[in-house]
């Protein structure tokens, strides 16, 4: 057990069977090559694991060198990274503060010059402004199998965005009830790391409540260097999970997962104020039921989500769970941990729809193979450019890096940028990309893959793909290669 060992750290562990934590700020060049050529990683101070450890493995040692290295990197990028992202961000909103070009050259002239407010429901992220469309396709009603993917995807791209735009599109863009706002507490970032916000849809007597996970910034140093990162805890009875996810939810340095905690207003955790939340509205309409949805990290804490509930016993809670919908996931845990989450699942009737487009990068890592405990789990609803659908066990070139899949990668992405000027006269105005989305889709010629991972094309997908398939979730034994 965890606490019969020695560890390198003071976090408690006692949660947990066993782990392997990285901690690449603590680690040269010459100790990071040393990796390599030792099966005793346990004695490398970068890595925290009990005491003893030993990877024979050189395939999976050098693939836990290769995400020490990219966090390493990402690490010394993070300010500059802050930075652009934050001139990408700033200069949009300053010309629509003022306006519009025109007008922006106007107020120079007459020093009546209006900087953009973060906090206004007009200030749109770098995400906003990638796909700046805020309402729900009017065509697509409760009654159509994709309308609650099409309301998560939009839900999981709202959640980029500040408190006031998100309830401003709630109340006014989708006429439903915003419930709360989260801005939470990471105990091993020191940092506010995790948001999202809770909504109602109410159908005359029927509701469903949302909650919706913040994902990863594509600025943001720190939520990619949690989606590269290969840490993980071995949770009992559930299986290995990564360590990123769990500690963005909420768990915490000197009590691990506790099933209850006083809870701190200035520094609230993600999943207990998001779980007390949940049980008020719950005992308002016993009736209702909630579905977790999000994009990329977003996509990660949804499944995380009802495993630490299960966790703790929160039997009554997950029976009202209608399902999770995720778009871009990367991988959570290790195969345990699948077959929990789908014994879990199909215990209490839930859906699970894991949406992959095309190439995108985010649901290819962290690297699975033989070597390595990360694995998808249940169906993949794997979408190509052209935006149709199938229903696979796992997405095309799962682990993204592949020789034979580079010059069909290029040419997609060369063909999405084309397709960028003619999708809006294909299926109409609100398909029409920004000048930030194109930016994107031509950095898709030199990273092919990156573009694919922003919400743009989840959410045509939603709308454009074929109802039938979004009748199909991951408990549907025959979804094999349906299309």
């Amino acid at each position: 057990m965890a606490t019969e060992l020695t560890t390198k750290t003071t976090c408690n562990k006692s949660f947990c069977k066993d782990y392997l934590l990285l901690s690449p700020k603590d680690v040269g060049f010459l100790d990071l090559v040393m990796l390599l050529f030792s099966e005793h990683i346990g004695n490398r101070k970068f890595i925290d694991c009990p005491d003893g450890t030993v990877e024979e493995g050189f395939g999976h040692r050098f693939v836990i060198f290769i995400s020490i290295l990219a966090q390493k990197v990402l690490h010394l990028v993070d300010k500059p990274l802050g930075w652009l992202g934050s001139a990408i961000e700033f200069l949009p909103n300053f010309s629509d503060a003022n306006g519009g070009f025109l007008m922006l050259l106007l107020n120079v002239v007459s020093g009546k010059l209006v900087l953009p407010n973060k906090e206004s429901p007009e200030f749109l992220t770098a995400i906003g402004l990638w796909d700046i469309r805020r309402d729900l396709d009017s065509r697509i009603k409760h009654e159509d199998p994709r309308y609650t993917s099409a309301l998560a995807i939009m839900a999981a791209k709202s959640a980029y965005e500040n408190q006031a735009y998100i309830k401003e599109t709630v109340e006014k863009h989708w006429k439903m009830e915003f419930l709360e706002y989260f801005d939470c507490w990471n105990d091993y970032e020191e940092d506010y790391t995790t948001q999202g916000f809770m909504w109602s849809d109410k159908t005359g007597e029927s509701e469903l409540i949302g909650i919706s996970f913040r994902g990863t910034s594509p600025f943001n140093a720190k939520d990619w260097s949690s989606d590269v990162d290969l840490s993980w805890y071995h949770l009992p009875g559930i299986g290995k999970v990564h360590a990123g996810f769990l500690k963005a939810l909420g768990l915490q340095k000197s009590l691990g997962w506790s099933k209850d905690i006083q809870i701190d207003n200035q520094k609230p955790y993600a999943y207990y104020v998001i779980r007390k939340k949940l049980k008020e509205r719950l005992e308002k309409n016993p009736n209702a039921k909630f579905m977790v949805t999000g994009h990329i990290l977003g996509a990660a804490l949804t499944i995380v989500f009802p495993a630490v509930l299960a966790h703790h016993g929160e039997t009554d809670l997950l029976s009202k769970l209608e399902g999770l919908y995720t778009f871009g996931q990367p991988r959570v845990g290790d195969k345990r941990f699948g077959e929990f989450m789908k014994e879990v699942l199909v215990n209490h009737g839930s859906r699970y729809l894991r949406f992959v487009y095309c190439n995108d990068l985010v649901p290819r890592v962290p690297f699975d193979s033989s070597d390595l405990l990360f694995k998808h789990f249940g169906d993949c609803h794997y979408y190509n450019s052209f935006y149709k659908g199938q229903v696979l066990a796992e997405e095309p070139n799962k682990n993204y890096f592949s020789i034979l899949a580079f010059i069909p990668m290029f040419a997609n992405a060369f063909w999405e940028l084309l397709r960028s000027f003619i999708i809006y006269y294909q299926n109409g105005p609100e398909y029409s990309e920004t000048f930030t989305c194109r930016g994107w889709r031509v950095i898709g010629l030199l990273i092919a893959g990156l573009p694919a991972h922003g919400p743009q094309d989840y959410v045509n997908l939603t709308r454009l793909g074929s109802p039938e398939l979004f009748k199909l979730s991951s408990h549907d034994k025959s979804t094999n290669g349906v299309k």
